[in-house]
């Protein structure tokens, strides 16, 4: 029953919101955020405890604030993203500013491939849609398998629709095609600062130690593909801002498990500055710090495992069990 009902509320969303004005969408999203952050649910809370690791000074208040914000900004990325396909390529243009797109332009042109490694910061569907209209460059992205089948194969049309092709993440195939992607010259999309497969690295992040996946690493060293992290935000205005930082750089010597930890070290680092300038935009509602894994109340509530938010239709990355196979 929770899982249909589920797929009926997001089938809903898509159905009803694309068509409302978009100041009324706005407007929407705003009160949905704030009747849901005064609640006070698992992922109101999980969230600010999160925020409290990327601002350690931050006051009661600060972090109340922030996560009031922040669930602002996850609703307006559902907002967008439910009229994303309804956007022209001189909307998507209008409501995205990219720095530093030689990065992406010059891997490219290049013809080695290029792995995009982003975090749950804003709305990196408005930014995959940018790539693929305003760029006119189609990508490949992994999605994780949500419940029910009927809510995951939304998820996959949707994306489609947006130009993007969309692989599931469990299976143990992906990454063997993202190799193939790669090797041809072709760019890939991974949203890469939460780690889903149990068997990703551990890293140092905002001083603790998280585990994120290693596929961007690895799928940059097997295939000589240019590994380029991207942070987006909201500001004040209509226009989501980004930046594509500078490459991750494979080691020049090490095992392949030394090098994947610094490259993955390197991608936590560069993602953690992004999240830091911007952390209302941080969509983190679910446990990320191996500290948190455990079972253990929530503050302010019960013992859970903060289900919910952005990751169940956004978090991707390629698991350990498909490398065998690229």
């Amino acid at each position: 029953m929770k899982d249909r009902l589920s797929d009926g509320l997001y089938g809903a969303g898509w159905a009803t919101v694309k068509k409302l004005p978009e100041p009324v969408a706005t407007g929407l999203g705003r009160r949905i955020a704030d009747l849901a952050w005064k609640r006070r649910g698992k992922s109101v809370l999980r969230l600010e405890s999160n925020l409290a690791r990327v601002v350690p000074d931050a006051t009661p208040e600060r972090l109340a604030e922030l996560s009031k914000a922040g669930m602002r900004s996850y609703m307006r990325y559902w907002m967008e993203s439910f009229r994303l396909p309804t956007w022209s390529k001189e909307r998507v243009e209008r409501g995205i500013d990219i720095k530093d797109v030689h990065h992406l332009k010059e891997g490219l042109a290049s013809g080695r491939g290029v792995v995009l490694a982003l975090p749950h910061l804003a709305n990196w569907d408005l930014a995959g849609v940018w790539v693929t209209r305003c760029l006119g460059v189609p990508f490949t992205t992994v999605a994780e398998r949500l419940k029910p089948e009927t809510l995951y194969d939304r998820f996959v049309a949707y994306r489609e629709s947006l130009g993007m092709e969309v692989l599931p993440h469990t299976g143990g195939s992906a990454f063997g095609t993202l190799a193939r992607r790669l090797r041809a010259g072709g760019l890939v999309c991974l949203v890469a600062d939460r780690d889903l497969s149990a068997s990703g690295t551990e890293v140092t992040f905002f001083g603790d130690t998280a585990r994120m996946p290693t596929g961007p690493a690895i799928l940059a060293q097997q295939t000589g593909a240019l590994l380029l992290p991207v942070t987006l935000w909201y500001d004040d205005t209509p226009v989501m801002k980004g930046r594509i930082h500078a490459p991750v750089d494979v080691p020049e010597s090490g095992t392949r498990a030394e090098k994947t930890s610094v490259m993955t070290q390197a991608l936590a680092d560069a993602l953690a500055q992004g999240i830091a300038d911007h952390p209302e935009d941080w969509h983190m509602l679910q446990r990320l710090w191996l500290a948190d894994l455990e079972e253990r109340p929530e503050p302010g509530g019960t013992a859970g495992t903060g289900t919910g938010g952005a990751g169940g239709a956004g978090a991707v990355d390629v698991e350990r069990g498909g490398e065998r196979g690229a």
